[in-house]
């Protein structure tokens, strides 16, 4: 009886590993969440380019792969994102639109001086993403 329980706390621990993805540095971190839908990403993005870069555009492309059907994505703790970040941001987008079974909200504070000026303009690219500002 022992072995069984043992064997069932370690697929539990497993389906928890798989279904958590998640990036960390000092400055940042990036998770996805597939129970609730939600990709979080908060700190600092000051990456080099799109070599640094491709770890988070195959986090985001893996959770595009999922087809959650209703997705978030939280930036409302993500205090800085460059020029990189907003392109990958924005090919993330473009794959949501070709992915067509996804509905993409992004929730942005209105603390944050680029989200205000730049989150506005991936409506353009996904017209029926939906901004919400706190």
């Amino acid at each position: 009886m022992d072995e069984l329980r043992q064997t069932i706390d370690a697929l539990e621990s497993a389906k928890i590993k798989l279904s958590a993805m998640e990036l960390r540095d000092d400055d940042y971190q990036i998770w996805y969440d597939a129970e609730t839908q939600t990709l979080t990403c908060q700190g600092a993005l000051r990456l080099g380019g799109p070599d640094e870069y491709a770890p988070i555009a195959q986090l985001l492309d893996e959770v595009v792969k999922q087809e959650p059907q209703n997705l978030e994505l939280d930036l409302r703790k993500l205090a800085f994102l460059n020029s990189s970040g907003i392109n990958t941001l924005s090919k993330f987008v473009i794959k949501v639109r070709q992915s067509s079974q996804i509905q993409l909200v992004i929730q942005g504070s209105n603390e944050i001086p680029w989200q205000t000026k730049s989150l506005p303009n991936l409506q353009r690219l996904l017209p029926t993403l939906k901004l919400q500002f706190d």
